[in-house]
């Protein structure tokens, strides 16, 4: 963990590439922990009066004491912002000091603020399924903060490229936290999207700068999804259980076998989801609960005795299909 903190300030010019005579705007250079950003002074000099290597105006005209002692005010100031977060135990970053040095302290965004941003304005967008996927991703990365940086916060402006690829690899080497749902490869990248896609809502709210996933590249591996054989669904079909509530999820699953439906998909059929089609049988009419894409399902007959069954089932809370 680091716990000793670098800082420079450098005085720079921007000369212009056409006309190299045309007076100059003076920027601070600011370096806090390897990350570097710029504030301009508001003033503009000609090249030929700037001192490149002193980063400060040559000679002692009137303009040129003037241009300095401006430049060492800023000096002093951005200094005092530095000690300011040091004396205070504070995060120290690039975004930190420079907040403070314009007077926006209070503006620097964190990655929990973002995080609570995202649940605000993202819980009646998403559906509870997807929810549940960015609720994991974010105890990975509190975990993760934690565990490797010992913290329980950090800036956006802090966030970088190794800051990703550390997040990878802690993933890769951690105690999954649903205990069936072991981390393999995909299962990372997924949560780093997740990440990636937290980040793209900072950058669009303009939280950040830069987009620290620039050079990150997801690498998902390709899988083969795996189909039960006729031989396989005729075992489930004959299993009978002792215990209703275990035979009710065997009989849904059946159920999303005939249909080709995800459970969040039949969770949320009702009555009016069924019709006669042109060829005068029932059939299924509705939308992916998750991408919203039509659907229309012809109903086999297995899938018509499972509705059936489960008419009046008192105990089949998930059955909603013939419910008014």
């Amino acid at each position: 963990m680091k716990t000793k903190n670098t800082f420079g300030i450098h005085f720079i010019i921007r000369i212009s590439n056409s006309n190299k005579t045309v007076p100059s705007l003076i920027y601070a250079r600011i370096t806090v922990n390897g990350q570097r950003t710029e504030i301009s002074l508001k003033l503009k000099i000609s090249p030929t009066s700037w001192d490149n290597i002193k980063g400060k105006a040559k000679g002692k005209s009137e303009d040129t004491v003037r241009i300095n002692a401006h430049i060492e005010r800023v000096r002093s100031l951005i200094t005092d912002a530095y000690h300011q977060l040091v004396q205070q135990k504070r995060v120290v970053s690039i975004g930190a000091v420079k907040n403070i040095f314009l007077g926006h302290d209070d503006t620097e965004s964190s990655l929990l603020k973002l995080i609570d941003y995202h649940r605000e304005i993202a819980t009646s967008k998403l559906a509870y399924g997807t929810l549940k996927n960015y609720f994991s991703t974010e105890k990975y990365l509190k975990s993760y903060l934690r565990k490797v940086h010992n913290r329980t916060d950090i800036y956006l402006s802090e966030i970088n490229y190794k800051f990703i690829f550390d997040f990878e690899n802690f993933l890769r080497n951690c105690k999954p936290i649903h205990k069936h749902q072991p981390l393999n490869n995909n299962g990372i990248m997924k949560h780093i999207e997740r990440f990636k896609k937290l980040i793209n809502l900072a950058i669009t709210m303009e939280w950040m700068e830069k987009d620290p996933f620039t050079k990150y590249k997801l690498q998902f591996e390709k899988t083969e999804r795996g189909y039960l054989t006729k031989s396989e669904l005729e075992i489930l079909v004959n299993k009978n259980f002792a215990i209703e509530r275990l035979q009710a999820v065997l009989d849904m699953f059946l159920f999303s076998c005939y249909t080709g439906l995800a459970y969040i998909d039949i969770f949320h059929l009702v009555p009016q989801n069924i019709a006669k089609g042109s060829d005068g049988k029932d059939w299924i009419i509705s939308s992916r609960e998750k991408t919203k894409i039509p659907v229309r399902v012809p109903l086999l007959p297995e899938a018509l005795e499972l509705i059936e069954k489960y008419k009046d089932h008192p105990v089949a809370f998930a059955w909603r299909i013939w419910r008014n």
